[in-house]
């Protein structure tokens, strides 16, 4: 770096550091540092609106302290003639503050249903792609405490089970990279008062009060809520609570992936042994998953409706074969194997 470019450098990372010294991002600053354990290098996912913006300065503040090195990167879905302009602006508000934002494009045929679900899929993809090229094994996600009730709410919507209400959780992983949300006890308005305070202006999306989507209905019917005297503590209390007993349900899965299913050939094949079933419903059915997204070599896990209908074969058929998953599932003997398809 030449002198010009590291005394400019020196001077940013102090106007920025500056920036702790009003109280209230202070505090926001020291919850954020005290939830993000990491040691290593990570990328930080950007979106440009006051969530993402708002981790990006949090994430360059810590990185300056803790001498780590950071990817930024933005993801162009191409979903609206806007986003590539917009993506643009971000990155060049965010180089004013020494950070060097990638677009990454989302290129190709966009979907017609489920929109905003499979372009969450292609984000995750994208960032993930980009991390294992990098040798990064951390994203940063920008998701907050309203993004979790919201979440809540769809879930319950989409009649999902107990991991499903509380899958945003602080820490998931995907293809061996660590999905990490520092901002998931954090409130929104806080993060506006960052990205106004820093940035001056951060992207409205407009799709986020489109209400043909169903998390901006969510979000209208939280508000109304809000209005009617939701308790956002106690609410907050009711989902650690719930991912309390969803712990318990993994140790007891885990214990049976571990005792009761032998893996052959590379994890190519699995031979489920009786004991494999002879376990509560639910840890059956998230062992079952778990097991055909091994052998099958999936990204994603096998949709909940589907594996239903493989236990009850398994309980009432003395033999069968189907495919799932990327699976051959087969039963015989009484034996349940399962093989890469």
């Amino acid at each position: 770096m030449s002198p010009k470019n590291l005394n400019a450098s020196k001077k940013t990372h102090k106007f920025l550091l500056n920036k702790l010294k009003d109280n209230r991002i202070l505090q926001i600053y020291k919850k954020f540092e005290s939830d993000l354990d990491v040691k290593d290098d990570f990328v930080v996912a950007v979106s440009g609106g006051p969530d993402s913006l708002a981790l990006s300065f949090l994430a360059k503040i810590f990185s300056i302290k803790k001498i780590l090195k950071v990817k930024y990167f933005i993801v162009d879905h191409k979903l609206r003639k806007e986003s590539t302009s917009e993506a643009i602006h971000v990155k060049k508000i965010l180089k004013n503050y020494l950070i060097n934002l990638e677009i990454l494009p989302w290129n190709g045929t966009k979907p017609k249903k489920n929109i905003q679900s499979i372009a969450r899929d292609k984000r995750y993809e994208l960032l993930i792609s980009k991390a294992k090229k990098y040798k990064i094994k951390n994203i940063l996600l920008g998701h907050h405490l309203d993004d979790l009730f919201e979440s809540f709410f769809l879930r319950i919507l989409r009649g999902s089970g107990l991991n499903g209400l509380i899958s945003l959780d602080k820490k998931t992983k995907k293809n061996e990279v660590n999905l990490i949300r520092p901002l998931i006890n954090v409130d929104k308005k806080d993060l506006i008062y960052i990205s106004k305070n820093i940035f001056g202006s951060y992207v409205e999306d407009p799709t986020n009060q489109d209400d043909k989507y169903k998390r901006v209905k969510v979000r209208i019917f939280l508000k109304q809520l809000g209005l009617e005297g939701l308790d956002r503590k106690k609410f907050f209390l009711t989902i650690r609570n719930l991912k309390i007993a969803n712990e318990n349900i993994k140790y007891y899965v885990n214990k049976n992936l571990d005792k009761n299913i032998t893996f052959l050939q590379n994890k190519k094949k699995a031979i489920l042994k009786e004991s494999f079933f002879v376990q509560s419903d639910e840890v059956v059915f998230r062992s079952l998953v778990a097991s055909i997204q091994v052998v099958g070599k999936k990204y994603y896990p096998v949709r909940g409706k589907k594996i239903d209908k493989i236990i009850e074969l398994i309980n009432l058929k003395s033999s069968f074969k189907v495919t799932l998953g990327g699976c051959i599932i087969k039963k015989v003997n009484g034996t349940i194997i399962l093989l890469k398809e």
